[in-house]
């Protein structure tokens, strides 16, 4: 070790260019073929100033004749964070070159780690060749080649090289990824910043599948780069199929944009543009797309898909964080008839009810604020837009403060809010006994303000007491449009005010059961509020109160209503048995069963409105339905959950839920079962069920088949199917599904569609069809 010692600052000079050397390679070997968002490390090492080397090998030899200095046996060198590990490295003094011999393995400060069995470098770093080369990458890519060199200071040549990226090859070395891409020659030129693969051939399950002569992408220094990206494909019904190349624009830091032009076989030339503008506390996106439809009669005659030629959309998002408890933001759209986004699955503006909406949020531990305007824009085929014309232009806020003090030795809260509703045509359905009106004509605006104040007690004996005590008050102003055919009074202009006065009190008394393998809780629970009757019931506009469902989820909620338009009102109990079990083995039980009664006053669900808010929900009676839930889970993977309401007087069943699931590390199941009795005057005059399930099974690894089917028990039609499978190993996903879709308003430009995708992780992603998951 003597020699090694007086000759320290030529085995500094040693290691370094060793260390620059494999730093280099693994640099250049680190890129993903055709990736625009490759990685490559420097072209040389950031070694810091006064580094210390650390030597270990079975010996050290220093030959004064030839000025060589060589060690031997199980070399282990680390120098600036560099590991290098080799049979034999030999440094020669006169030649400036540093040689490593047999196999050879460095391992640089980032995790890269890069095998040889040669390697050669000159002291200048300008020039150097590694034999054999293999590169393991930290984000899990591989490349191999059979040589390595660097030359002029600014290029590194890999001679017929492999390039593949291995996820599962991190806990099975020995498994083999489906694709790989060859190139004789990768350059990378650390002048232009490029990567340039010449003679490139991409291939899958080892067959050659395309073959690029030359391609050149960018490195990891530049993070966007103007130029081509993957083309996606799709294929619909009445559309035909579709190649788009989208094409990306680094317009300046904060600002890019890209092209979408599509050519579809059935209706022409489709093009979309997105404008992207980022700023240091959010991001504004601009969309656009427009066609001139060359075949619009292979749409359904009379409606607005077949009617227009040219056609075309423009829509814009915006998000932005304020500080980080207060946000806002916008979603809108423009387009020239009301069906052109969702026909052509315009990416984030294809939702059959496209919402326009801008907001204003802000939350903190004892406050919430919520601003927000609304539009709904129906996409349909209806060439007179009468769905959207019905549907309303809404302003709301709603804000709830908690008082952080207790007041009275309880919690106090304060709930606001204000809506606005303006609508162009009444929205009205016929249903047996009158009209249901879930809209009018012309606009209305309501402000609600409501306290309340409640404390929970533990008496001797486990009885937990929760008094409550709520007031409440409303403002409305009215200008609408009398619903004719109504059969009660109804408040259509001017303003009018109500009010609301509380008093309940709530008592639970668990009882817990334990055994030696199990622990079961008892909650028997009843409540009692009292109240006067509802002011102005069913004279008032009626927006954000209309679907009401009464199970076992709201049975002990003290407004059951939906929304603010209507108000609980009356005398009512409720009264139930929650239970919950837990067994050693894994097993869990949970069931909630109960009824309400109306105890004095109008009943405010028996009172119609104009949409018949509470008919048939079984709380119309002074003895309500009775209403249960139950499941179980299994260690096995097995879940259970049923829900139901029972008539109060013969116990027929009015409402059920079923759903059953099974899930595994290969296969997931779960079926649903819903029915529902018929409720004339609420709108439906049949009785409607239906099952659903969706499956996947993975048969093998990373196979899998998945599907999902709907059908309309009462109807007999399967209302919509799918079936698809997929690849999945992380670095490769292929997917192709079919869904079928019955439409039986004719408001969908396709019944059927195919969807498929291949991405190549570090490559590229390719897709037919629109984004399905």
């Amino acid at each position: 070790m003597a020699a090694g010692a007086r000759k320290t600052n030529r085995w500094s000079k040693a290691a370094l260019l060793a260390g620059a050397a494999a730093c280099a390679l693994m640099s250049a070997s680190a890129v993903p073929a055709y990736s625009q968002n490759a990685r490559v490390d420097a072209m040389a090492p950031n070694v810091p100033e006064g580094s210390k080397l650390l030597l270990a090998a079975n010996e050290v030899v220093y030959n004064k004749d030839n000025e060589t200095v060589t060690a031997r046996g199980a070399v282990q060198i680390n120098y600036a964070g560099y590991k290098l590990v080799a049979r034999q490295v030999v440094y020669d003094q006169k030649t400036g070159r540093v040689k490593a011999y047999g196999n050879i393995e460095l391992i640089e400060p980032t995790g890269n780690r890069l095998y040889g069995d040669e390697m050669d470098l000159s002291d200048d770093f300008a020039n150097g060749f590694v034999n054999a080369v293999r590169v393991e990458t930290t984000d899990l890519t591989k490349l191999a080649a059979t040589s390595g060199e660097r030359v002029n200071d600014e290029e590194m040549i890999l001679n017929h090289a492999v390039y593949t990226a291995c996820t599962p090859c991190a806990t099975n070395p020995t498994y083999r990824g489906v694709w790989e891409v060859k190139a004789e020659r990768i350059v990378q030129n650390g002048r232009t910043k490029t990567i340039r693969l010449e003679h490139a051939r991409f291939e899958m399950f080892g067959m050659p599948v395309a073959y690029i002569p030359v391609l050149e992408v960018p490195d990891h220094t530049v993070k966007r780069k103007t130029g081509f990206l993957f083309p996606r494909f799709r294929f619909d019904q009445k559309l035909g199929f579709g190649v788009t190349t989208p094409y990306y624009i680094a317009i300046a830091p904060d600002m890019d944009a890209t092209l979408y032009p599509t050519a579809l076989t059935s209706q022409g030339f489709l093009m979309e543009a997105e404008f992207r503008k980022r700023f240091h506390n959010g991001m504004v996106t601009l969309h656009a797309a427009g066609i001139n439809q060359s075949d619009p009669d292979r749409f359904t005659a009379g409606t607005s898909d077949q009617r227009e030629d040219t056609r075309g959309m423009v829509g814009t998002t915006g998000r932005f964080q304020i500080n980080p408890r207060w946000a806002f933001g916008w979603n809108a759209m423009m387009q020239s008839d009301n069906n052109f986004s969702r026909t052509y699955s315009i990416q984030g503006f294809g939702a059959d009810t496209y919402v326009n909406q801008a907001y204003l949020t802000g939350l903190s531990r004892r406050n919430s604020f919520d601003l927000r305007a609304f539009y709904f824009d129906v996409q349909d085929a209806d060439i007179q837009d009468r769905a959207e014309r019905r549907q309303a232009i809404a302003q709301v806020l709603d804000h709830q403060y908690i008082v952080p003090e207790p007041v009275l030795g309880g919690e106090l809260s304060v709930t606001t809010n204000f809506t606005n509703i303006d609508r162009d045509l009444t929205d009205s359905t016929l249903v047996p006994g009158g009209i249901r009106f879930a809209g009018l004509e012309g606009g209305s605006t309501r402000f609600t303000s409501e306290m309340e104040w409640k404390r929970q007690f533990i008496v001797p004996g486990g009885l937990v007491l929760t008094p409550l005590l709520a007031a409440r008050g409303d403002v409305h102003r009215l200008d609408v449009r009398s619903p004719v055919g109504y059969g009660g009074d109804f408040e259509t202009a001017g303003s009018a005010t109500r009010s609301m006065l509380t008093a309940g009190l709530e008592a639970r008394y668990p009882i817990l059961v334990t055994t030696d393998s199990s622990s079961h809780l008892f909650e028997p629970m009843a409540q009692i509020y009292l109240r006067p009757d509802e002011d102005l019931a069913g004279r008032l506009p009626n927006e954000d109160a209309q679907s009401f469902v009464f199970d076992a989820s709201n049975l002990f909620e003290r407004d059951k209503f939906s929304g603010f338009d209507r108000i609980e009102g009356g005398s009512r109990a409720n009264v139930g048995l929650r239970y919950t079990g837990t067994f050693d083995n894994g097993v869990r039980l949970r069931s909630i069963v109960g009824q309400s009664y109306h105890l004095g006053g109008v009943n405010s669900f028996a009172t119609p409105d104009l949409v018949n808010a509470g008919a048939n929900s079984g709380l119309e009676t002074d003895s309500s339905d009775y209403v249960s839930m139950a499941g179980i889970d299994l260690p096995i993977g097995i879940t259970f959950t049923t829900g139901a309401r029972l008539d109060k007087d013969d116990l027929s069943l009015r409402r059920s839920d079923v759903s059953l699931g099974f899930a595994n590390d290969r296969f997931s199941t779960t079926t649903t079962y819903t029915r529902v009795a018929a409720q004339p005057l609420y709108g439906a005059d049949e009785t409607a069920s239906e099952i659903q399930n969706t499956s996947s099974f993975r048969f093998r690894d990373y196979w899998s088949v998945f599907g999902s089917v709907t059908y309309d028990i009462s109807n007999k039609v399967v209302a919509r199917n799918g079936v698809g499978f997929a690849y999945d190993d992380r670095d490769t996903l292929f997917s192709i599904a079919y869904e079928q879709t019955r439409d039986k308003s004719n408001t969908a430009a396709n019944d059927w569609s195919v969807m498929a995708r291949l991405m190549f992780r570090t490559i590229g992603d390719i897709q037919i069809g629109t984004d399905s998951d």
